[in-house]
């Protein structure tokens, strides 16, 4: 398959993938309407960091072997579900800060590389990554092709998922939007909280195909 022909076929694929409502949406939302754009910036960058470590598998064939792997898929949604229910354990003690406090003040409870963390675990620990990959990667991939075209795909997905959300980020962190959600931010982040424990719960006892 032709480069250019590739990109286009991941970006479409990728696109609607990235815009689906899942975890990496859920916490995004809840950094950047909780904690201030800074905050959903630097969850976006841990999220496509987190991408990465799919990439780097999944041009080695590793995502094979961890989709048809009981026992490795099992340990990844352990892992995965319970950090996405920690999260929104979290969220759901949120309690509320006073009229009186700014955005700059709450935005204080993650600092830059906590934030980041935060995201690159959430995306890294997807359970659903490596079937994903499989499939995405199936399409374009053969065994014959260069390195460059695969570090050439694997940018381009990292570059379509920061794009999404950081176009996410600012639609939900402009004035008018985000004064609206200020003064309910307690009930928001328990809200986003208690739609993570669902999705880990989900995460755990979905069963892999």
């Amino acid at each position: 398959m032709e480069l250019i022909q590739g990109l286009l076929l991941i970006s479409s694929i990728h696109l609607l993938a990235a815009a689906s409502p899942g975890p990496d949406f859920v916490l995004v939302s809840q950094q950047t309407l909780c904690n201030g754009k800074r905050a959903g910036l630097m969850c976006s960058i841990g999220i496509t960091l987190g991408l990465s470590i799919h990439i780097t598998y999944s041009a080695f064939g590793l995502a094979t072997v961890v989709a048809n792997s009981s026992s490795a898929l099992w340990a990844i949604k352990i892992l995965g579900g319970g950090y996405l229910i920690y999260l929104g354990i979290k969220g759901l003690n949120a309690k509320s800060t006073g009229k009186n406090e700014t955005n700059a003040t709450t935005a204080k409870k993650y600092s830059a590389k906590k934030s980041i963390g935060v995201g690159f675990l959430c995306n890294a620990l997807n359970p659903k990554a490596p079937i994903y990959f499989v499939s995405l990667f199936t399409v374009v991939l053969s065994p014959d092709m260069p390195i460059y075209q695969i570090a050439i795909y694997g940018a381009w997905i990292m570059l379509i998922q920061f794009a999404w959300f950081s176009l996410l980020v600012g639609i939900l962190s402009r004035p008018s939007i985000n004064l609206r959600f200020k003064q309910y931010g307690h009930w928001i982040d328990r809200t986003l909280g208690g739609a993570m424990v669902a999705l880990g719960i989900k995460v755990i006892v979905t069963r892999s195909n």
